[in-house]
């Protein structure tokens, strides 16, 4: 037998160990290298591939974030600070090799060790698979959320599901949007750690029983539940040139047992597996069809299971520290990203009173202390309600509780305002009606201590549109934190020839203080950096333009203005409103080719969700579009459309910096407040936008002559909606240009003159309570694409508004937002955890 090694030993051979993985100079990443092409994926180096380079290159970087992420877990642990759990059903992490090497800060050893092996450090990036955790903005925005934290030295976890299949993948077929499955982890991933411990139950169904404890106080259980196993699955996450490295925790959803023996034991072997395949199906999939009532229950079940497993591993946390309970919410944050998480507020009160025994008071107050709450939309059908029977039926305790909260609560109300009914009714959790439903968003609101909306004017319409009553009831709870993205990932790494060229001229501070970009606007009349910035953005078109060529096979012209919109398919966001764009250019060229047009190519992405069949309709519509134009020899290279199909985040790293006009244009007052946008104009994009979410935030950034907006304010279009001052077809009569569009829809000049094909699209712009408003902002967007031609055509001018729009976007910068969160929400410490 071996001697037992001290302390000081084992820590002496530890840091010995750690010194030899995680040394970065170039003939130690090569070593390293070979070495996990051998021992890790057992091939002969001699022998291996670019998928096997590829993994042996990320296992390397885990090694070397690995010791970090242990340095930074210690010091969580030697110092008492408070730490955040940021749960989120979405992490849309997209490719992580990239983005470590660059947060590492050993990009340049990387790259000479891998070509020192014979590969091209780029050809090797395009091996690994987008990490399918998310869908669109609201996980994507969580992710860089995750950077930042990381970034800022900030106590922090992430909480998900690790979706052993993602939204799905987009393929178009005749046009049409088809889904298959996107079975990102067909191959696994070297970036996660499968833990074995800690593993926690979580139970579904069951049903209640009550008794007196030895204190006679009321007491319940919840008993013959149903059980699944969380498994958890980490992956690191580091900050900024930092040594600090945090994770995100996803769970894995597993059967109790792997097989249920009784089954076997009548013969039903079928069975057997089947109970096996249902309980792990919680974890198989993002996003199941909600319209249906499996689906729904489903999705209930995915939200409560990785509640119920976070907050078992919060409380094994804790309670390695504390005994009791008072000082739980001083070392414990909580945010909900969305509501999607919400029923960890009756989750946390069953354990505190349920398992640990307090009494209503208590738990409930360090319940509200505990958690905020971040609402995502002013959508009302994104406002989840759960029915009062599944919720019975699956989470008995939950809806228990929830309903002592909202009697609580109303209780409360009746004091304020005696009398009145209707108030009681419009704030209660409980929607009464055919079917009770139980609104989730008023659950999060009343169990957080904080409300936050993800834009000014988004905060403005929560507090006087969709919750005037909350915000009468509890002032002070609302507030905003404007959306920000990662400048790590969106510029330093998606867009390296402008990244290099800022940094040559003020430095490479940007990268952690975006706000110092505003150096560039004493160079806005530098003609050399004027000259070096157009190079730089046509090169990122050529390559977008060799994307577009590999996977849709249309030829585009680099020099033609790319005019993109790029994001999910919903009809608030108006890609229809850009295709009646393209058509009455497609009209221009055809009619009067003597005018004088720059030459365009509008670029389409974005999925529509399955069973939105309208949105797929846009599509096909947008589709159809494209192949007339791209096909009619009178338009030649003046007017290019296409439609990238399964857009995700690698896709958007070549489109943003390539991007020459930026369409943000959903109906004033419906985007919360969106991100793209940000990203946009952080590479240079021009934005033609309405008055809505962060656009009215970017415009006072910017400058108004650095930007196009047009449409109706929100104000405006609530009054439209409730006036009809002109109607589709008046505003029609009146306008020959908008007439001749819609006309062309009608009689099916994109549908080989099939009438039928597109008239629900036809019929819903016609319609006088069109709840979007297109036709009653067309005009005013064709008149403002006016705008965006002329300004085109002066490409010294087009250049300076990009300079300047890039130079103002410091605000817009995800360190900003975590700062604020930080700061105004979590009460933690910033830049340190000494």
């Amino acid at each position: 037998m071996f001697p037992p090694k001290s302390d000081k030993q084992s820590k002496a051979a530890c840091e010995l160990l750690a010194s030899d993985i995680c040394s970065t100079t170039v003939e130690s990443l090569k070593k390293s290298i070979l070495h996990h092409v051998m021992s890790f994926q057992g091939r002969d180096p001699e022998r291996a591939g670019k998928s096997d380079i590829y993994k042996a290159l990320a296992y390397t970087l885990r090694d070397i974030m690995t010791k970090k992420w242990i340095d930074t877990q210690k010091a969580y642990y030697e110092k008492e600070k408070k730490r955040v759990y940021y749960l989120s059903l979405e992490f849309l992490i997209g490719r992580s090799l990239s983005n470590a090497i660059i947060n590492l800060g050993i990009h340049e050893q990387i790259k000479e060790a891998v070509e020192g092996l014979g590969y091209d450090l780029t050809i090797l990036a395009e091996e690994e698979e987008d990490a399918a955790l998310g869908n669109g903005g609201l996980g994507r925005l969580a992710a860089c959320f995750m950077d930042s934290i990381a970034t800022l030295k900030i106590p922090a976890y992430g909480y998900g599901i690790r979706y052993e299949y993602g939204l799905f993948y987009q393929q178009l077929i005749d046009g049409y949007q088809v889904e298959s499955p996107d079975n990102w982890l067909r191959y696994g991933t070297p970036w996660e750690f499968d833990r074995k411990l800690p593993v926690f139950p979580v139970h579904f169904y069951g049903r209640l029983s009550t008794y007196q404890d030895a204190d006679d106080h009321y007491r319940v259980q919840w008993v013959d539940t149903e059980d699944v196993m969380a498994i958890p699955c980490d992956i690191l996450v580091p900050g900024y040139e930092n040594d600090h490295v945090i994770n995100m925790r996803l769970w894995t959803a597993r059967a109790s047992r792997e097989l249920d023996l009784s089954y076997f034991g009548r013969g039903d072997y079928i069975g057997a597996v089947q109970s096996k395949v249902s309980s792990e199906t919680i974890s198989k999939v993002l996003y199941p069809a909600d319209h249906i009532l499996a689906g729904q229950e489903l999705r209930l079940k995915q939200q409560y299971f990785f509640v119920a497993a976070t907050f078992q591993d919060i409380m094994r946390r804790y309670k390695k520290k504390y005994k009791d309970f008072g000082k739980f919410s001083e070392r414990i944050a909580v945010q909900l990203n969305d509501t999607h998480p919400a029923i960890a507020i009756p989750e946390l009160m069953r354990l505190l009173l349920d398992e640990e025994g307090l009494n209503w008071e208590k738990a409930w107050d360090i319940c509200v202390h505990t958690f905020a709450y971040t609402n995502h939309t002013l959508m009302p059908e994104a406002l989840e309600k759960w029915s009062v029977e599944m919720m019975g039926r699956v989470l008995p305790r939950h809806l228990q509780i929830i309903y002592e909260i909202n009697q609580r609560f109303l209780d409360l109300v009746k004091q304020q305002y005696p009398g009145d009914v209707h108030r009681l009714q419009s704030m209660s959790i409980i929607e009464e009606g055919g079917e009770k439903q139980i609104r989730m968003a008023h659950l999060a609101i009343i169990g957080s201590h904080s409300v936050n909306g993800v834009a000014e004017l988004h905060t403005k319409l929560l507090k006087e549109n969709i919750f005037p009553s909350y915000h009468e009831f509890y002032p002070g709870k609302f507030n905003s934190k404007t959306n920000g993205i990662t400048p790590r990932r969106w510029l330093l790494l998606a867009n390296p020839g402008l990244s290099d060229l800022i940094s040559s001229h003020i430095g490479k501070a940007w990268v952690t203080d975006l706000d110092q970009l505003r150096g560039l606007e004493s160079l806005v009349d530098d003609k050399k950096f004027c000259k070096r910035w157009k190079e730089v953005k046509l090169e990122n078109k050529k390559r977008l333009a060799g994307l577009i060529g590999r996977i849709c096979g249309v030829e585009v012209n680099p020099s033609s203005m790319f005019d993109v919109q790029v994001k999910r398919i919903h009809e608030y966001k108006r890609q229809l409103l850009n295709c009646l764009h393209v058509i009455s250019l497609y009209h221009q060229i055809i009619h009067h080719p003597q005018r004088n047009l720059a030459p365009r190519t509008v670029i389409f992405a974005g999925k529509a969700a399955p069973s939105y069949w309208r949105a797929k309709l846009i599509i096909k519509l947008l589709t159809s579009v494209a192949d007339v134009i791209n096909n009619d020899p009178r338009v030649g290279e003046r007017l290019r459309v296409v439609f990238m199909p399964n857009y995700n985040v690698s896709q958007a790293e070549v489109i943003m910096p390539a991007a020459d006009l930026s369409e943000q244009i959903s109906t004033a007052g419906t985007e919360a407040s969106g991100t793209g946008n940000m990203k946009f104009s952080l590479n240079g994009a021009l934005t033609i936008g309405t008055l809505d979410g962060a656009n009215i935030e970017i415009s006072e950034e910017v400058g108004a002559e650095n930007i196009f907006i047009f449409g109706m304010t929100a104000e405006e279009a609530e009054y439209e909606r409730l006036n009809i001052s002109r109607s589709p077809q008046l505003i029609c009569d009146e306008n020959p240009v908008v007439e001749e569009v819609m006309a062309s829809l009608r009689e099916g000049a994109f549908s080989h003159g099939e009438r039928e094909q597109f008239k629900p699209l036809v019929e819903s712009l016609m319609s006088p309570h069109d709840p979007y408003l297109l036709l009653r902002d067309f005009e005013s967007y064709l008149e403002c694409q006016e705008r965006v031609n002329a300004a085109f055509g002066d490409q010294e001018k087009w250049t300076r508004m990009a300079i300047l729009n890039v130079a103002r976007m410091g605000k817009f910068s995800t360190d900003r937002t975590i700062r604020q969160y930080a700061e105004e929400i979590w009460g933690v410490p910033v830049g340190k955890i000494s």
